[in-house]
């Protein structure tokens, strides 16, 4: 019998918690809860569960605080960061810190499921995740975050900011089939007024400097009537 994941929810609204709770219960996964990330913190220090969902606006220590212990203590447990939506700056200064994935509230409880199961896929126990790294690399294709550059075949490849925060957040999410919706928010923010055919030409965009063939994809691959998924496997690089 496979063991179930244990996942910690945390929320100082209790409203929360108690609909969220039976849901993902309901999904196969044990639950805890915490009221906020002081509590965490003791109840994965005690536990240990698999992954961590929590918001990030909590009294006594917040979600993002709760998440840089646990990262200053080299503790890689999945971190799934609820943020509000339009805020662009605080889900980028989620994921520079450390968080594996972000989801805005409000938020469809199956859309949660998916993304705990993906970033539970992609976890590697005891170390960084791909999302928590600083360097990616995919056979010839390298991308440094930090510096916001991408190189094939070690050549720099020229970028639009917004097709290397597509190619970026692909890359931190392989074998992941993407929405064109998800993708919009991350990339853009809810408050641009742009539409889902302008990430189609930045994944256009992407395919032509990576000499990628839509056809036969070796990095981006459509998914019909959905999205896109980075197709091939992704490593933290050196």
């Amino acid at each position: 019998m496979t063991e179930k994941s244990t996942i910690l929810l945390v929320d100082d609204e209790r409203a929360i918690t108690d609909n969220l709770a039976p849901i993902l219960e309901r999904s196969g996964f044990t639950v805890l809860t915490a009221a906020n990330g002081e509590e965490a913190l003791k109840i994965i220090t005690a536990k240990q569960p698999h992954l961590v969902v929590s918001d990030v606006m909590m009294p006594v220590i917040d979600g993002r605080e709760m998440l840089r212990q646990l990262r200053a203590v080299d503790n890689w447990i999945p971190v799934i960061l609820l943020t509000k939506v339009g805020e662009s700056t605080e889900r980028a200064m989620a994921i520079e810190e450390g968080a594996d994935d972000y989801l805005n509230k409000p938020f469809d409880p199956h859309e949660l499921i998916a993304r705990v199961r993906a970033v539970l896929r992609r976890a590697r126990p005891g170390k960084p995740s791909l999302a928590a790294s600083w360097k990616l690399a995919c056979d010839d294709l390298t991308l440094d975050r930090r510096s916001r550059r991408a190189f094939l075949d070690d050549k720099e490849l020229t970028l639009t900011p917004k097709a290397l925060a597509l190619l970026e957040y692909l890359m931190t999410h392989p074998d992941e089939m993407v929405s064109r919706e998800r993708l919009l928010d991350v990339v853009w923010g809810w408050d641009y007024p742009v539409g889902t055919r302008a990430v189609d030409t930045r994944v256009a965009e992407l395919r032509r400097k990576l000499n990628d063939d839509a056809n036969q994809p070796r990095f981006i691959e459509t998914v019909p009537g959905m999205g896109y998924r980075f197709a091939s496997k992704v490593e933290i690089a050196a």
